[in-house]
């Protein structure tokens, strides 16, 4: 009965939100129909879509607006207590524990967005995902391993970490490379959002490229921290 009334609340809330339908011209795309019972459905895309009539949960959009779906502007910087808020609320409508007595395509229905929304979540949570994201958004492909952009100098930096990482392990020595590897990767977030701001996509582009091996060093670094 709970998650009924659920249901119920998010799909007025959806339904007020959304704008009215328009007349359709010649050529234009029929509106779309709840699976259930055939009821016109809002146009609004972004958050997931209950029926105003059945109150049915319907599929996720095939490709949906990540930072449209979490509620945040389309920019490298946000507000990640409001995602989280965002991604709880969101969450908390179609997560497959309230759809256990519903047919089995709404409960898969369930899943999908359960799965959309949490990847939606940590794409835009953490810089690297996000920023790859946004070039995504605006067409560019992001940098290769093979590329050569990165200049000798950083090359050589990542180098030697890479060589201290390879060496016994040594507690003071990780601490030292997780301090530098922190620092590195915050002096890159700032001028990364800077070149964003000021639509550098290309610079923006470069700058991701040298996070990602940051990303990268991270991850054996703490691969290297575990006991064995």
């Amino acid at each position: 009965m709970q998650a009924a009334l659920g249901r119920a609340r998010w799909a007025l809330r959806v339904c007020r939100a959304a704008p009215r339908p328009r007349r359709l011209g010649p050529g234009s795309a029929p509106a779309p129909r709840c699976w259930s019972c055939g009821s016109p459905l809002p146009g609004a895309e972004g958050p997931p879509r209950f029926c105003p009539s059945c109150q049915a949960l319907q599929p996720p959009e095939p490709r949906p607006d990540l930072f449209r779906l979490m509620d945040c502007d389309r920019s490298f910087r946000i507000d990640a207590q409001q995602l989280q808020r965002r991604f709880r609320s969101l969450q908390r409508a179609v997560h497959p524990d309230r759809f256990g007595q519903r047919p089995l395509k709404e409960q898969h229905y369930s899943e999908q967005h359960s799965s959309l929304i949490n990847k939606a979540y940590q794409t835009l949570l953490h810089p690297l995902s996000r920023g790859l994201y946004l070039l995504e958004l605006n067409g560019v492909e992001p940098a290769q391993e093979t590329d050569s952009d990165a200049d000798s100098a950083f090359l050589m930096e990542i180098m030697e970490i890479n060589e201290k990482l390879a060496e016994p392990k040594n507690e003071d020595s990780l601490e030292e490379i997780e301090t530098l590897i922190k620092v590195k990767q915050e002096e890159l977030t700032k001028e990364v959002t800077a070149a964003f701001e000021r639509d550098d996509l290309q610079e923006a582009k470069k700058l991701l490229a040298k996070m990602k091996y940051f990303a990268n060093l991270e991850d054996k670094l703490k691969k290297k921290k575990i006991p064995s």
